[in-house]
Formats: structure tokens, sequence, C-alpha cells
């Protein structure tokens, strides 16, 4: 991206209070299997017009932050904020300036994690002819002034509600928080802009981007996203031959035994099986399309990179995996002693909690090559809740 060129997405995540009761900062507490701030970067990331996403955070809070986006991106662009929310933005808007600055930038509060396109599109299209845009919705219930007993109604015609992401040309914003005196509190950049003389429009809001304030807000926000999300199921069975002398490897776990899995890769019978699994789900075909035999990069390859790839592809899908079922089939080595170690490295890999994860085995009754301890097969089930597109 060129100096003054492209959009720019800032997100603000800064807040350290738990008034909430969460535990955490209510941008890190768990929304539908992943982090609050982490559905508006997933959003704001993948969108075409956007370049960069920068997340403006609390002191202390840089772990926090790169574990609620591991899924999302590598190497999340983390910006330390301030004491007030202005400052955050001024923070993220000097630190920009020094990488180069940007065209547009996007301000979004992260504690608004449902973002529609939709908004972002319009935004972006009212920055061709404004300095600024910010999406509102009109007020629909009467208002009343209150002092004890109720006053007089307030018409509500002109009146709307404010939401996030603030859409701005770069230079305006910037300027407007540098010009803004210190000890003056704004309640949106939007109020900065226009107080710095330049006209803000007003695009269609949605009530998806409700802010997230109260304890009663996520259980409204988890009902809200289980209806958007559809459960899916994928199966996955995979086999391999045993041969003398090599390392057995089962669910990410090396297991001692006289013989190991032959195959390209390590031969992780019970991944392989797994991947496919996760993969059917999404209906995103399966391993062997992925990661060929015939492709020498992946000759002798840890299966966990097969599946903490599809763990990603369903992260970037914005689905949830739910539980995940997996069943070895075999003589021996006798998988029993090993199943628990074996949930606790797929839950890992999986960014799961064990208790959504099973690992299990049955054997052949000593009929078929399984039965002959020739090969181990394995198979999978897993379960996904899959944004309804």
């Amino acid at each position: 991206m060129s100096r003054g060129q492209g959009t720019v997405a800032i997100i603000v995540a800064a807040g350290v209070g738990e008034r909430m009761g969460l535990g955490v900062p209510k941008q890190y507490a768990p929304l539908g299997g992943r982090a609050v701030v982490a559905h508006s970067v997933a959003v704001l990331a993948a969108h075409p017009a956007i370049d960069r996403v920068m997340v403006v955070i609390g002191p202390g809070q840089e772990r926090q932050a790169q574990a609620a986006l591991a899924d999302i991106m590598a190497d999340p662009w983390l910006v330390a904020g301030g004491a007030t929310r202005r400052e955050s933005v001024k923070a993220a808007l000097e630190a920009l300036d020094v990488e180069g600055g940007a065209a547009r930038v996007l301000i979004h509060d992260a504690a608004r994690p449902f973002l529609p396109a939709r908004v972002i599109d319009d935004l972006l299209a009212a920055l061709d002819s404004h300095e600024g845009a910010i999406p509102a919705l009109p007020i629909a219930d009467t208002l009343v002034r209150h002092d004890s007993v109720m006053g007089d109604i307030v018409p509500r015609e002109h009146l709307y509600r404010v939401q996030t992401p603030q859409a701005f040309r770069f230079g305006a914003v910037l300027a407007a928080h540098r010009a803004w005196s210190e000890g003056r509190e704004a309640t949106d950049d939007a109020q900065m802009v226009r107080d710095a003389g330049h006209d803000v429009t007003i695009t269609p809001g949605d009530a998806m981007l409700d802010k997230l304030t109260y304890a009663a807000d996520f259980v409204q926000a988890e009902a809200r996203l289980a209806a958007t999300r559809l459960p899916r199921t994928g199966m996955g069975f995979d086999v391999h031959r045993l041969v003398e002398g090599k390392p057995l490897w089962l669910c990410g776990v090396e297991i001692a035994h006289s013989h190991g899995l032959s195959g390209h890769s390590d031969a992780d019978v019970a991944i392989h099986a797994l991947v496919d699994a996760i993969l059917g789900a999404l209906a995103e075909g399966d391993i062997g399309q992925h990661f060929p035999p015939s492709d020498p990069q992946w000759k002798g390859a840890a299966s966990h990179r097969f599946l903490e790839f599809a763990r990603d592809r369903a992260a970037a899908r914005g689905a949830e995996i739910a539980h995940v079922d997996v069943t070895i089939i075999c003589e021996a080595p006798k998988i029993g002693p090993h199943a628990q170690t074996m949930r606790a490295r797929l839950a890992d890999l999986l960014a799961l909690p064990a208790s959504r994860v099973s690992v299990k085995a049955t054997t052949t009754e000593r009929l078929g090559f399984a039965g002959r301890r020739e090969g181990i097969a394995a198979q999978a089930i897993a379960t996904l809740l899959v944004p309804n597109s």
C-alpha cells in the first residue's frame, strides 16, 4: 500500500473493565466460539476494499489479543491505546500516519461484533463525496422527557441512533483529532470531524450493529448468532498400511510400537480422517485436493499441519467447530492408554476444550486387514456451525 493510499480499518478494543462479570474485558469474552473482537476483525479483514486492519488494545493485552485473533491473522497489527476512547483512536491514527497513512479509514468499536458487509460498502461509497460518513438508524420509539414523572414528548423526526464503523478521509479525521482540545471529550469521531468544519453524511445502519453493553446483551447476541448458522456434519475415513521400523503417529501423538504407518506424510490416519470430516462439513473437498501426494513438499510432513489448515478454513468461513469424534480401528497397539493424551492433543490443535473432542477405538474381531494387523483405519465425524449463506 503506497503512502496515503488504500483503506485501513481501526478497531477500538482497548477497554480494561470487567463490570459485566464476564471474567475478562468484554472484547475478549467468547461469543459463538470466538472472542467478541474477532468477529468484526474477520469481517473487515475479508472485505475486498480494506487493505489492512489495526486493533487498538489496552495495557497488557497483547497476549489476549494475539490469542483472540490467532485463527484470523498470524501477526495482527496491534497498537496501544489510551485512557479514553478518544485517546485510543488518536494513538491509532498517529501510528497509521507513521506507517504512511491511508486515503480512508473506518473506525469501529469491538463491542459491535456483527458487522454486515453492506454497511461497509455504503460508508466507503459515501466518502466519494463527503469527508465523513456514519451508519445510523432512525428512532422508532416514542421519546419523552423524564424528571421523576413523565414529561413532554420529544419529537423523533430527524433523530437517529449512531453506530460504528464510522468512515473518514484520513487527513480530515487525523487533523480533527490533533486540533481537539485536551480535556474535552467527544462522544464519537464524527463529532470531532464535524466540529472541524466538515460535512458528515448518514448511511443506513443495521440492527445487527447494536452494541454489547450489558450481560443480557451477550445472551441475545448468542441467540442472534445461532439463528444465522446451520449445523453441518462431515465424515472422514482413511486407511494406512503398517510397516516395520517406522514411527507410529495417531492423533498427533507418537505411540511406541514395532510398526508405523506408511504414507506420503507422517501417515497419521486419525488426523487424515478428521481433516476430511471438517472439510466435508465445509463442502471444500478432501485432504488429497489440498495436499496432493504428488507434491513433494508434503513428503514426510507432520499431519497436524493439515488439521491446522482445516481449522483455519473453518474460522475463515466464520464457522465454529462444535464437536469432533474420531474412531481408530486396529488390533494393536491398544489405544485406551493413550486416548486422553490424544484428546488433549486434538483439542489443542483445534483450539477447542477437550470436552468437545472424542477419541475412541475398536477392533474388527481379527477380520480383514486391520484384524491381520496389516494396517490401521480411522473414521471421524465433525459437527460445525456454519453461517447460513
